[in-house]
């Protein structure tokens, strides 16, 4: 058996079909490495020969495939990501709010969800955060809320000191974040492509890092299917390396390049 098994042009195209099929995600071919690293492991594991027997696994083991979405759709985060969405909560929404509800709507690790967590709880707002993501793998992480300490990073410091505890012994280089901010934040393993009317509605809905995976087409549907569950006049919030364009299809108001207010 070698750690150098390589997955052949026939191989990465039925790969890219079963994950478009699952998650509506177009794998471009500039990824083909990263897919080829993700499972390799999963090969080794199984003592399989190639990509291909892999992928007859997962045909007919569904746990696996679940596997295999989870390991391709987890993605680098951190706190406080993007300022300028905060810096625009701390500015225009919380002063004039005594109550929230926010959706966290592809959280992966949890850190987008738990640094509003700490925003509101330090100005006093009643808030509820529902934080979900397609990676159940991520989602049993964020519930746990451990977290490496090199994530602290981009915390500001007074929130640190009274939202994060530093581990000790056996959790040396590691912090918890504290157990006020996890109660009222509810991690969920969801897929934007189904509507999710069962959350009812939020006044603030942040889909960072989401639609630059998907066509045109696909974005398009996870767009209204996230509408769906924003109160007129609340705000959706993108990365900020992400649009929305032709705002009047969906009822948006441009407030900056990734912030749009929705109008009716």
């Amino acid at each position: 058996m070698k750690n150098n098994i390589e997955l052949t042009n026939k191989e990465f195209n039925l790969f890219q079909k079963i994950i478009f099929k699952e998650l509506g995600i177009r794998f471009e071919n500039s990824k083909r490495f990263l897919l080829e690293s993700r499972l390799l492991k999963q090969l080794l594991h199984y003592n399989l020969n190639s990509y291909s027997d892999y992928f007859r696994l997962i045909q007919i083991n569904n746990n696996e495939k679940i596997k295999m979405m989870n390991l391709i759709t987890t993605n680098e985060t951190y706190f406080f990501r993007e300022k300028k969405h905060f810096d625009f909560l701390e500015t225009s929404i919380v002063p004039f709010v005594s109550e929230i509800r926010v959706w966290s709507a592809a959280c992966s690790i949890g850190a987008e969800a738990y640094s509003l967590a700490m925003l509101f709880e330090d100005a006093n707002i009643n808030y509820e955060i529902i934080a979900s993501d397609v990676n159940t793998e991520v989602i049993k992480k964020a519930n746990i809320g451990l977290y490496p300490s090199r994530m602290m990073d981009k915390i500001p410091e007074n929130l640190k000191v009274k939202y994060c505890l530093n581990g000790k012994r056996n959790y040396e280089g590691l912090f918890l974040i504290d157990r006020s901010l996890i109660t009222k934040t509810r991690f969920e393993n969801r897929n934007l492509l189904e509507p999710q009317m069962d959350l009812e509605f939020f006044d603030i809905i942040f889909l960072r890092n989401v639609l630059i995976y998907f066509s045109d087409d696909m974005k398009e549907k996870i767009i209204k299917n996230v509408l769906k569950n924003l109160k007129v006049g609340g705000y959706i919030i993108v990365s900020l390396t992400e649009h929305i364009h032709q705002l009047e299809k969906y009822n948006l108001e441009k407030v900056n390049s990734s912030i749009f207010k929705k109008v009716s």
